[in-house]
């Protein structure tokens, strides 16, 4: 059951397709705390799920949490705030329901920080609608959600093969040898992918001409072998006479406004750069038919940046910082000016005060940023879906997103944003994903060893491992870290072996995603959703991965084994290659498991089986013929497929399969 509570006049997000009639009465399980904020009781043995991309576990209890989308690529423990906001939570104890608080701007969740029995959550204003979702299970009240939110994307099937990309492919050259390495090392490869260097000096739906001579060759050339190209776009809109992009935008009112009524100006990657308005259905219906420049020339896919949206700094902060970094710097600086030197300087970029300076126009109705800043992303994101829907109606495009609401997943995937190589953004990553699926976001992956830092051999081996089971598989890596291209390491043979199941697996990986998105479920859950013993409900890094498998990835540094839960009989799989394999039946209970390098361990749950195909080296080539059921004997799967490329889907492209 689902019923809504409205407060004040709330803005409409846009995240919630399902008309829900507004409830009389009290808001159950909550009261208003003296400050206004909503209050929950939480008991002892309560576990609070939730909130989409954030850091810490799957059990969010014990920290506090800022929904406010930020560019924040070192995020750790501490972290409040990351790329996208998704302000519904499940709590499972005393009580079992689903909360959705649905608000664009700034929201505070304390949820046992200052008093472990006491969840709050603060509104910067009182305008705002609740959900409150009950059903008899937790994977039912994510369904419930789930249908209220609508259906989940589905990208071409070509997009759940692997990818590589680097911010550092300067010119057609590099892209050439990536490509070369991966195919002469019988690696497979389905997308490279295109940062901010194949555009003419930054500028969105450009080209450097200069690097990129022939740019539609190039994407033509790749095709061939079987890669599509996937084009960053940003957010910012440089500001350059002769520009059309800037112009047409300055033209036609299509950029956010200061105080003023003016432009509102801010930097990022191209310097000063416009902010288009895309809470303004004409400002998203023109940039989003930008988007067929780069169509013109090949592109099939597209990944969306910096629309939290990023800030480098503003005009004003910049003169006030660079008056006050020269004060302090003219004389001999204690402890305290220095920090105050130091930190006016990190308070540059995405100072939370720069974003009350401008304004949109959502259709006529003039609101403060500040307001609607966790919607950024999101519409942004749906510019483009909807453009896509005019330019190719019968065609599934590939199309993620660094920033994003609730919502944002009915028009596109998102990766969980800049991270590092470290090993606990291993274990992020494998928690989030499940957390993420909550809220409809199944199309998701992290950058795969880490975007910043330099990657070690067996932390971009155990990441892999964990990446051969998420949709979006992408290795991403940034200028001036080490090049980790999988070509380029000692046990390059583990790599590729690692790559050709995820390739025999595909068949079984699109199928439970299309599957998960038609009937509004999880791909990736906690056990505790299934399994109610007390061990599984305190499981933090096993997933239930489909129906029919369990995940227990390794993600600590020089293991050579874990502990793992199996709360049933299993079956375990220890893969070297596709076609060399062992399994063994291992019983409910606990159990210490050897995992080297170089084998993929998983588990296949009591009486099922999965589907398993001889890959290929990209998805044009996977021969769905070659398919056999390993797993339990006398099973049957219920395997989807489908052409992959066009809008074709629904239930009757399901089959069984025994």
């Amino acid at each position: 059951m689902i019923k809504k509570f409205i407060y004040g006049k709330p803005f409409d997000t846009g995240a919630v397709v399902e008309n829900v009639p507004a409830s009389d009465g009290k808001l159950p399980f909550f009261n208003i705390g003296p400050d206004g904020e909503f209050v929950y009781c939480l008991d002892g043995g309560d576990i609070v799920y939730g909130l989409g991309q954030q850091v810490r576990g799957l059990n969010k209890r014990g920290w506090k949490y800022t929904s406010w989308n930020l560019d924040n690529p070192s995020h750790q423990e501490d972290t409040q705030s990351l790329y996208g906001a998704h302000n519904f939570l499940l709590i499972s104890g005393t009580e079992l329901f689903g909360v959705f608080f649905d608000y664009g701007g700034k929201i505070d969740f304390d949820i046992g920080f200052t008093d472990r029995r006491r969840l709050s959550v603060k509104i910067n204003e009182n305008n705002l609608t609740v959900y409150i979702i009950t059903a008899d299970s937790e994977l039912h009240i994510v369904n419930e959600f789930r249908r209220l939110i609508g259906r989940s994307y589905i990208a071409p099937k070509w997009a759940l093969g692997m990818g590589q990309s680097r911010w550092g492919y300067k010119n057609a050259e590099d892209i050439r040898a990536v490509a070369e390495g991966y195919r002469s090392n019988n690696i497979p490869l389905d997308m490279i992918y295109l940062d901010i260097d194949y555009m003419e000096r930054f500028k969105d739906f450009s080209v450097d001409s200069s690097a990129f001579p022939d740019f539609k060759g190039l994407f033509e050339e790749m095709r061939e072998q079987g890669i599509r190209l996937i084009p960053i776009i940003d957010a910012g809109v440089k500001i350059e006479e002769g520009y059309n992009v800037y112009e047409e935008g300055v033209r036609n009112n299509y950029f956010c406004k200061d105080k003023d009524g003016n432009d509102f100006i801010a930097a990022v990657w191209p310097g000063r750069v416009h902010f288009p308005d895309f809470l303004n259905s004409e400002t998203r219906r023109w940039f989003g038919d930008k988007y067929s420049v780069l169509i013109e020339y090949g592109a099939e896919g597209f990944w969306n940046d910096m629309n939290e949206p990023a800030i480098f700094y503003t005009d004003g902060r910049l003169k006030d910082v660079l008056k006050r970094v020269n004060e302090l710097g003219s004389g001999n600086m204690g402890i305290y000016d220095y920090f105050e030197f130091t930190g006016s300087v990190n308070g540059l970029s995405n100072n939370f005060e720069d974003y009350s300076l401008f304004s949109h126009n959502a259709d006529g109705v003039k609101i403060g940023h500040e307001k609607v800043h966790n919607l950024y992303g999101f519409y942004m994101t749906r510019a483009a879906s909807e453009a896509f829907e005019r330019l190719c109606p019968d065609k599934r495009i590939l199309m993620f997103s660094r920033s994003s609401y609730i919502g944002a997943h009915r028009y596109g995937g998102m990766w969980q944003g800049d991270n590092r190589s470290w090993w606990s953004h291993l274990l992020m990553n494998i928690q989030m994903t499940a957390s993420l699926n909550m809220v409809g976001f199944l199309y998701t992956g992290a950058d795969m060893g880490g975007f910043n830092c330099d990657v070690t051999e067996d932390l971009l081996l155990r990441w892999l491992q964990f990446s051969v089971f998420t949709p979006l598989m992408r290795n991403h890596s940034a200028l001036g870290t080490r090049e980790q291209e999988l070509y380029r390491f000692g046990n390059m043979a583990a790599c590729r072996s690692m790559t050709e199941i995820r390739y025999g697996l595909l068949p079984y990986i699109y199928s439970e995603y299309v599957k998960a998105a038609l009937r509004d479920e999880m791909m990736f859950k906690p056990l505790g959703f299934e399994f109610k013993d007390s061990v599984s409900r305190g499981v933090e890094d096993q997933l239930l991965f489909g129906n029919e498998l369990m995940l227990a990835p390794v993600y600590t540094q020089n293991a050579e084994g874990r502990y793992v839960w199996l709360p049933e009989e299993m079956m375990m799989i220890r893969m070297r290659s596709l076609t060399e394999y062992e399994t063994e039946i291992l019983s409910a209970g606990h159990h210490y498991i050897s995992v080297p390098l170089d084998e993929l361990v998983f588990f296949v749950r009591y009486q099922k089986a999965f589907p398993l195909c001889s890959g290929g080296q990209h998805t044009g080539e996977i021969d769905m013929n070659t398919i056999r059921l390993v797993g339990y004997n006398d099973t049957e799967y219920e395997l989807y497929d489908d052409d992959g490329v066009t809008k074709d889907i629904s239930e009757s492209n399901i089959r069984i399969i025994r």
